[in-house]
């Protein structure tokens, strides 16, 4: 392992995610100089799709977790109303509110439910009760919809990733299929080619995958 892999892994996750950009500008940047234009475009353009997949990623698990310890707080809220605690000292804890307020749109409609309990006098446990259970529904529906989509996204990056396999194939033939890529105007215009429906093909598989139902 080199010195420069081995400080890379020593930095957290944040730091590293945070500096994405920088990092795979210097990396195009180091592999122009070493290997040539378009070395440094196509190092700039794969850094560049691995960058968005992390930060995309990350988000999705970010908002995943958020929303599962939001509805976990809902949940206790509500049992709280219905063994009788008034509302307002139940809304008064931060441990209540805080996991709501990181789902904007779940804290809007809680804030609706007490309103409207305190404005009718409807049951407001009755209320939260069912507003969980209908995101919790949401969640196992969108859940599902993701498991069935993983298919998809699986075979946007097999195909993405079959020009690797191409030019190994290249290489145990007794060519030489960088050289040409990267240094020839024909080769650098297939590159070129091959970057662009790879990337159109990630992005169109990554929106369908996404398409809601």
């Amino acid at each position: 392992m080199t010195p420069a892999i081995s400080w890379v892994r020593s930095l957290p996750m944040r730091v590293v995610v945070t500096r994405m950009p920088l990092l795979h500008l210097g990396a195009a940047a180091c592999a122009g100089l070493l290997a040539g234009p378009v070395a440094g475009v196509a190092t700039g353009v794969y850094a560049t799709v691995a960058a968005r997949t992390i930060r995309r990623w990350r988000a999705d698990r970010a908002a995943a977790i958020a929303r599962t310890e939001a509805l976990d707080a809902l949940g206790a809220l509500a049992a709280d109303l219905r063994a009788g605690l008034p509302a307002p000292l139940a809304f008064d804890r931060p441990r209540a509110l805080a996991p709501l307020v990181a789902v904007p749109r779940l804290h809007r409609l809680v804030s609706a439910l007490r309103r409207l309990a305190e404005e009718t006098g409807a049951p407001l446990a009755d209320l939260m009760e069912r507003l969980e259970a209908d995101w919790r529904a949401g969640d196992r529906s969108r859940a599902a919809a993701a498991a069935e989509a993983a298919g998809a996204r699986a075979t946007g990056w097999l195909l993405a990733g079959l020009p690797a396999a191409g030019m190994a194939l290249g290489y145990a033939m007794g060519a030489d299929p960088l050289h040409v890529l990267l240094h020839t105007p024909i080769g650098a215009a297939c590159a070129g080619g091959a970057m662009a429906l790879q990337v159109t093909g990630l992005a169109w598989a990554e929106r369908l995958a996404r398409e809601p139902a």
